[in-house]
Parts: C-alpha cells; sequence; structure tokens
C-alpha cells in the first residue's frame, strides 16, 4: 500500500494550476465500465499508458504514412507520424497550461484504426463497405472492443471523444482534442513534405512561395511559427485557433500537397496494387468467414456482421502482413515431396 495518494496530489494541482478552460482528470465523465482509481496515477495517465502498451499501437510501426512500402529508413511510417502528433500537442497544451496528459493520450490514440496502405488501404475499405468504414471510427472501436482480448481499454469519456473527431469534420468536446485535432495536420503538412522532397517528388523550391514568406522555408521554422501562432491567439481563451492570415497560408500548402503528392504523384504509383490487395482479402474472407482467426469469428455470437468482422481483421494488419496473407493465398507455392 502506497502511503500517498499521488493521484490525488496531481488532481488537486490539475485543479489550482491548469487554466480554468482546461479537462480536469478529476471531473472527467469516467469511463463505460466503472474500475478502482490508481493510487500513483491520474485517469488519463493511466489512458495514455493503456494506448502505449497495447498492440494496436506496435503495429503503427508497419503502417503507411504516405510511401507505400519505401526505400529508405527515414520515411514516416505511422508510428512515428503519431510521436510528432504528440510531441506538437503536448508543446500545445503544456503553453495554454491545458491538460497535458490527456492530450497526450488523444494524440497517441488518434490512429490506432488505420489500415494497412494508409488511406488508399482506408478509401479501398470504405468503397467496399459502401462508405461503412472511417479510420477514426475503427480507432474508436479499437479502443473500445478489439484491444485486450475483445474487452476493449475501457478508456475515459474525454480520451474516445477526441479519438473519434480528430479528423477535420469532427467537433471535440474538450479543448485538449482540439490540439489534437489541429496537431496531426501540423505534423503531417510538413513531415509530409519532407518525405516528398527526400522521394524526389518535390523539390524545395517547388512549395508556394506566398505560403512559404508566411510559414518558414523549412519544416522546423513552419512547425516552430504554427506552434507559437497557435499559442498567441489561443492563450487564456476557451478556443484553439489560428491568425487568419497563417490560417489561409498552412491550408494552401495542405491543399498544394493534396494536388501535387496525395494524388497521382510518384508517391502514389504502387496505390492500385495496394488497393488490389485489400481488395481480395477483402473478398476472400467475406466469402470464406472460417478461415478468419478464431477470436474473429466468435464475434458474430456476440452480434458483429460478417463484414465488420472482415474489416477488423485487415484494418488491423500491417503493411507487410498484409501483402504476406495475399501472396500465401493467392500466390502458389513450391511444391516440396521431402
Amino acid at each position: 500500500m502506497i502511503a500517498v495518494c499521488y493521484r490525488k496530489e496531481q488532481e488537486t494541482f490539475e485543479v489550482a494550476r491548469l487554466s480554468p478552460y482546461a479537462t480536469k482528470s478529476t471531473y472527467s465523465k469516467g469511463r463505460a465500465e466503472n474500475e478502482k482509481e490508481c493510487e500513483i496515477r491520474t485517469a488519463f495517465q493511466r489512458d495514455r499508458d493503456r494506448i502505449l502498451h497495447s498492440k494496436a499501437f506496435r503495429r503503427l510501426a508497419h503502417k503507411t504514412q504516405v510511401f507505400i512500402s519505401p526505400e529508405g529508413d527515414h520515411y514516416r511510417t505511422r508510428l512515428t507520424h503519431t510521436l510528432e502528433v504528440s510531441q506538437i500537442a503536448r508543446t500545445i497544451a503544456r503553453a495554454l497550461r491545458l491538460n497535458e496528459d490527456l492530450t497526450e493520450a488523444i494524440a497517441l490514440g488518434h490512429d490506432l484504426g488505420h489500415t494497412p496502405f494508409g488511406h488508399t488501404g482506408e478509401h479501398m475499405l470504405q468503397e467496399l463497405t459502401e462508405n461503412d468504414f472511417s479510420h477514426n471510427s475503427h480507432s474508436l472501436r479499437v479502443v473500445e472492443v478489439l484491444e485486450n482480448r475483445g474487452r476493449g481499454l475501457n478508456l475515459t469519456y474525454e480520451v474516445k471523444d477526441g479519438i473519434l473527431n480528430h479528423p477535420t469534420s469532427g467537433t471535440p468536446c474538450t479543448l485538449e482534442g482540439k490540439i489534437v485535432q489541429i496537431a496531426d495536420k501540423i505534423a503531417y503538412v510538413n513531415h509530409d513534405i519532407d518525405d516528398a522532397i527526400r522521394g524526389k517528388v518535390l523539390k524545395p523550391g517547388d512549395l508556394p512561395k506566398d505560403c512559404t514568406a508566411i510559414l518558414g522555408e523549412t519544416s522546423r521554422d513552419r512547425i516552430h511559427l504554427l506552434i507559437s501562432n497557435i499559442i498567441s491567439e489561443s492563450y487564456e481563451k476557451n478556443e484553439i485557433k489560428m491568425s487568419e492570415h497563417v490560417k489561409s497560408a498552412f491550408y494552401s500548402i495542405r491543399k498544394f500537397l493534396f494536388k501535387n503528392v496525395y494524388i497521382g504523384s510518384l508517391a502514389k504509383e504502387q496505390e492500385n496494387k495496394a488497393k488490389e490487395v485489400i481488395k481480395q482479402l477483402y473478398n476472400y474472407y467475406i466469402y470464406k468467414i472460417d478461415k478468419l482467426p478464431k477470436e474473429y469469428i466468435e464475434r458474430l455470437e456476440l452480434g458483429d456482421s460478417e463484414k465488420q468482422i472482415v474489416c477488423d481483421y485487415i484494418a488491423g494488419m500491417t503493411d507487410r502482413y498484409a501483402i504476406h496473407t495475399y501472396c500465401d493465398l493467392f500466390f502458389p507455392a513450391s511444391w516440396n515431396i521431402y
């Protein structure tokens, strides 16, 4: 038994020192299933740790960010993207005296439901299921249902809300969730520029001059400017925002990336192959449900549809496991009688 309840000290510190607009762990809306509080960690710290130790989090190391199967060790993966989002979001939260633990938990969990091959895999599953799949809703399903051998992680309401609502169309209920929403964009816009230049899809001089004149010529300068601007514009306010001229430049450069990197560039030359892998795997398992692992088939008895459990299985694959499974199912193996 611990003599001092450090959690209570931390909760008291949050109430006394954090911004009045911060989400305090002691006032969390709680978990779907009540459980005994930890003597050391606050509710949001426990959520962060549960996500960090989950299998879905470890698999992010082998999931595509933008470049599919890149030749090189320095291209971002879904895991390194997640860590960069977390770092940016925590810096903003700390400066604004918001809840850094809640911010970190949302950031670490926001992409747990991403498919192999990044958004290419997501779009293929959307097509196959008639828009009944999205990576953010699947991230929520991962933490609510699929992790921990089908029991889920039993996270707090605020963390789950931030995970579900991190896309542009989302409306997070906390300022910490809104920080992750914008930190996600700051991270991928800047690291995707780096990777596109590394992969010779872009040259440094290709970026719109009117945007770099405001935001900066390097990723380091742009990230610093964006973070500083958000802190300046949001300090002691019940909102997270950029100034209008910085926001306009930032979204213009994001639009430039969609046109020149994300759609139809050399970075996407393997996209059709990746789509075919997802399509063939989906069609195989949807007609041969019995070939799925036992723990997925058992979910049929709990009321999940066949479409749902096939999406669960495929979305959980890493890029290399999806390719390996595809080859195993559709490529002839060598005959060996010995």
